[in-house]
């Protein structure tokens, strides 16, 4: 994926209703330098119709619109073969929920409470494709699973990781993107994306996210000291962001619909 800068901003579309919440959210992010708010949207059907017609890279959304039985978002816009990234921006940590969006493929879950220059890290990482899991949530999804029996029929092969695959693990779960796995390591950006594909294919994982979920939940081992490894290398590492995304907030109004730059 390209590197965002104000000439190529990542474009957001906006899905949760007509509340006084999501208006200054698209009042705040409209003001920020190298994001553009393609649209926002009341409904579902309005957001697929925006995204078979606009590129979007980023779509951040409440639980609810993600997951609606009969006209959720996420399940709809992947059948549409909408290839960007979700957000959620959730009311509060909650596991069940978190579950549900991570396995549907979300990129990133967000709580309502942090400040907005956490915000503007989240959405800049979920864009460049890595993963944003607030720590409240880690240890949810953490907690819930520790001590649970390893299922007969999981997908992890193969033997021990490598130490390689260790500190390959720990990047991911830290959120860092290859290339800032392959510069921390000194390896090459090949050598991670091989070590990546690996631990994907042990766990059935297919996107960042998932594969985060699935280490929680045991699929690389289920004893307490992998388990609370995972949840201290996904909690304590905030990886750092471009200095464009620092909080930069004026008071330009929002727009519901702009013009894709």
């Amino acid at each position: 994926m390209g590197e965002h800068t104000q000439e190529n901003p990542i474009r957001l579309l906006l899905l949760g209703g007509q509340t006084l919440f999501w208006a200054g959210l698209g009042r705040l992010l409209a003001s920020k330098p190298g994001l553009q708010v393609v649209a926002e949207c009341a409904d579902s059907a309005e957001a697929l119709g925006v995204l078979s017609a606009s590129p979007v890279d980023v779509v951040l959304l409440d639980p609810g619109h993600a997951t609606a039985a009969t006209d959720g978002l996420m399940p709809t816009a992947r059948r549409s073969g909408y290839p960007g990234r979700f957000l959620i921006i959730a009311e509060a940590a909650d596991a069940g929920n978190s579950a549900s969006v991570i396995r549907l493929g979300a990129a990133g879950i967000f709580l309502k409470s942090e400040a907005p220059e956490r915000l503007f890290q989240a959405i800049a990482l979920v864009a460049n494709g890595a993963v944003w899991l607030d720590q409240k949530i880690i240890r949810l999804l953490a907690d819930r699973t520790i001590g649970r029996p390893e299922q007969p029929d999981s997908p992890n092969v193969g033997g021990a990781l490598t130490e390689r695959d260790r500190k390959v693990l720990d990047g991911v779960l830290g959120g860092h993107t290859n290339k800032k796995i392959a510069l921390d390591l000194g390896l090459s950006e090949g050598r991670v994306k091989g070590a990546v594909q690996r631990l994907f294919r042990r766990t059935g994982a297919r996107t960042r996210s998932q594969f985060v979920r699935a280490v929680l939940e045991g699929s690389l081992g289920t004893s307490l000291g992998l388990t609370k490894g995972a949840r201290t290398a996904a909690a304590a590492q905030i990886p750092s962001v471009p200095a464009r995304f620092q909080p930069v907030v004026t008071g330009s109004p929002s727009v519901r619909r702009q013009p894709n730059g």
